[in-house]
């Protein structure tokens, strides 16, 4: 049994963990890095082929981003998921997929105008729809062997519709070890999702540290500072724009919103317009409706029982066209607009900072993490200029985050997490974090809990039946360069890999069929020596 940690090790987002036990390979989660990229990830240490199956914690693309550039390099396993993250992921990867098409679309116009090489998409819809079919929905609490020797059960998260923590059974030789993964773990008190639960056993425990070094304020104050914000910014005959992720903090916006109007807070701008500019938030809020009954609050559930839906908040206008969401800079009384993407590195929300950032009666605000490197990042460090489609423009609108809208748990809301455990793993590996964060909270859990705690780099690898780290011990791993992936050269990677499969596979095939395979290998060869 080992355990190789391959992405989010001092870092916050590109989340992915490599397992092999019981004769099998899996990994837990896999995620796309976003923003700034401090080290450089190892690979998976095997072809995507050889990976049986995936576990995966929740629907965020740092989460599952990468699964449909695992299907294209051969990968041909389930997705084992709740119910909720299968549901939103079968959006959010279509949705990947379409940026990251158009992105190539757009910049390639621009290549061939001055004579650059083309730009290639990680990948492609179709590889993103067919990843979709290997999804296994599961419900919370449910115990499922995964094949002999593997146990899997999800528990509630806190964290995002659908979020969950992953408890794993391996067993081996006679030797079982548990293995917890948090995944992100919730915030308390969030606007209509429950909070986290937490395991109660554990041998190993994975867990992420992404605030291990802060304390939120608290979230019942998130509507008097929000109510403050619209009234001040409308009456100065501004608009407010929040820059929100699709899937969750959108969804807590209306609610938030909705509550506010339901009791008559915004005062004369009662009936000021809520746009949402995201067709994948518009569809991610059907299946927040879908699935009321297994992931809303107490809170939540008291609106549906009165036959209410708890984000149907009143002025709501959703966009889905672009010539609709175009239309909504033209109108010139005050509104919120909300849009994706929510670090402002894609999507309709660079086109309405590009139409607002430029206005001091304006508000961004900002009400989620924004990554190291990111677009957001730059604006609430303090940009005074930012480049949008070419043009430069003046940062005058007002740049504010809304405090106590995480919805990741804080530091103690992190340690009530491992607290919890009844009794103490006889290891902690601490991941998801930026650097400081990951060592800080590695260092509070050793000297203050007495945990047997590490922040591992990428490339550590642990096995867990010896319970010592048998390469790249973490506190020994250089720090690289911030190198970027090529998505073209990834790609004719996972095709080299997915070559290989299919030749180490192909000694059941005829003699003709072998020669005809080795005729258009070799052909394709001699077309790229030359």
């Amino acid at each position: 049994m080992k355990m190789v940690f391959i992405g989010a090790d001092h870092e916050v987002t590109g989340s992915c963990t490599y397992i092999e036990a019981a004769g099998k390979k899996f990994l837990v989660d896999f995620g796309m890095e976003q923003g700034k990229d401090v080290y450089e990830n190892t690979k998976i240490p095997c072809p995507p082929s050889d990976i049986d199956f995936v576990l995966l914690t929740h629907a965020h693309i740092d989460h599952s981003g990468l699964l449909p550039l695992l299907y294209a390099g051969g990968f041909k396993g389930q997705i084992h998921a709740t119910k909720a993250t299968s549901s939103l992921c079968e959006i959010m990867l279509r949705d990947s997929a379409h940026i990251q098409e158009f992105e190539a679309e757009w910049r390639n116009r621009k290549a061939k105008r001055n004579g650059k090489e083309a730009y290639v998409p990680l990948y492609t819809v179709n590889e993103a729809l067919a990843t979709i079919n290997c999804f296994v929905p599961h419900s919370y609490h449910e115990r499922f062997t995964v094949s002999e020797g593997i146990d899997v059960r999800f528990i509630d998260a806190g964290h995002l519709l659908g979020s969950a923590s992953i408890e794993i059974w391996l067993t081996e030789n006679e030797v079982t070890k548990k293995i917890v993964f948090s995944g992100d773990i919730g915030n308390f008190n969030q606007p209509l999702i429950k909070d986290p639960e937490y395991a109660q056993s554990a041998d190993f425990a994975v867990m992420e540290s992404t605030y291990g070094t802060r304390l939120h304020e608290r979230s019942k104050d998130i509507l008097e500072p929000l109510k403050k914000l619209l009234l001040d910014t409308f009456r100065r005959g501004g608009n407010v724009v929040i820059p929100a992720f699709a899937v969750g903090r959108t969804q807590e916006m209306l609610y938030n919103i909705k509550k506010l109007k339901d009791a008559g807070a915004l005062e004369e701008f009662q009936n000021v317009p809520i746009y949402v500019d995201s067709p994948l938030a518009i569809e991610a809020t059907e299946i927040f409706t879908k699935n009321k009954e297994s992931c809303y609050d107490n809170e939540a559930m008291e609106y549906v029982s009165r036959g209410e839906n708890p984000i149907g908040v009143q002025g709501l206008i959703t966009a889905v066209t672009t010539d609709a969401s175009r239309a909504i800079n033209f109108d010139p009384k005050p509104k919120v607009v909300i849009s994706a993407s929510g670090m402002c590195d894609a999507g309709r929300i660079k086109h309405h900072l590009k139409h607002n950032l430029w206005n001091p009666k304006n508000t961004i605000l900002f009400v989620g993490y924004q990554a190291e490197g990111s677009f957001g990042r730059r604006l609430i460090d303090g940009a005074g200029y930012v480049t949008l489609f070419g043009e430069d423009i003046k940062v005058a609108a007002n740049i504010v985050s809304l405090p106590g809208m995480s919805g990741h748990a804080d530091r103690n809301g992190l340690v009530k997490w491992i607290e919890s455990i009844k009794e103490k793993p006889k290891k902690v590996f601490v991941i998801h974090g930026e650097s400081q964060s990951a060592d800080s909270f590695t260092e509070l859990l050793r000297s203050d809990y007495c945990y047997d705690a590490v922040a591992p780099y990428s490339g550590a690898e642990f096995d867990l039946i010896t319970e010592k780290f048998t390469q790249a011990e973490p506190e020994l791993v250089p720090r690289t360069a911030n190198r970027k992936s090529n998505a073209a050269y990834d790609r004719l990677n996972a095709a080299l890999t997915r070559i290989s499969s299919i030749i180490q596979g192909s000694r059941s095939l005829s003699n003709k069929e072998l020669a005809k395979m080795t005729d258009q290998l070799t052909e394709l060869c001699t077309k790229w020596e030359r």
